[in-house]
């Protein structure tokens, strides 16, 4: 059910980058337009062929999740310990299949696919005001790691 994202999921990429889009911009409409996706269909066909961005899919006849990833790597770096790392970019799961257990299945996939390639961890970031997504990911095991702050001018 769960296997890395081809051409042929674009349609469906896009219709979860609007549910996500959604949630957003009700948390931050200040900083996230309304009804846009984050990737139009030319810029997923490029990121599909990115292995350093795989994407995965939970497909269940039809594309019901996915999750966009970011593979970096910090090599000789003068302060930062050399680090394969995993970023969790975003994972969305379709509203009428929340519930199922979908983005447990994405997240453990990734987890392990991680795991394969070598990577140290896997990071990502949660918008203030997602608490739902923020219990989610801590019921992965996952810590924060790091807080970003602002202030609005």
């Amino acid at each position: 059910m769960i296997r890395r994202a081809e051409k042929r999921d674009i349609k469906g990429l896009i219709a979860l980058l609007y549910q996500a889009d959604a949630v957003h911009h009700a948390i931050r409409p200040d900083l996230f337009k309304s009804d846009t996706p984050k990737y139009d269909e030319q810029v997923l066909e490029t990121i599909l062929a990115d292995d350093s961005m795989p994407i995965f899919v939970y497909d269940d006849g039809k594309v019901v999740g996915h999750a966009f990833c970011q593979v970096t790597v910090v090599k000789d770096h003068r302060l930062l310990q050399d680090i394969k790392t995993l970023y969790i970019d975003d994972i969305c799961v379709d509203e009428a299949s929340r519930g199922r257990h979908v983005g447990s299945a994405l997240y453990a996939y990734v987890r392990d696919y991680a795991r394969s390639i070598g990577c140290y961890n896997i990071t990502l970031n949660v918008w203030e005001g997602n608490d739902a997504a923020c219990r989610f990911y801590q019921s992965m095991g996952m810590k924060v790691q790091k807080t970003g702050m602002e202030t609005i001018l």
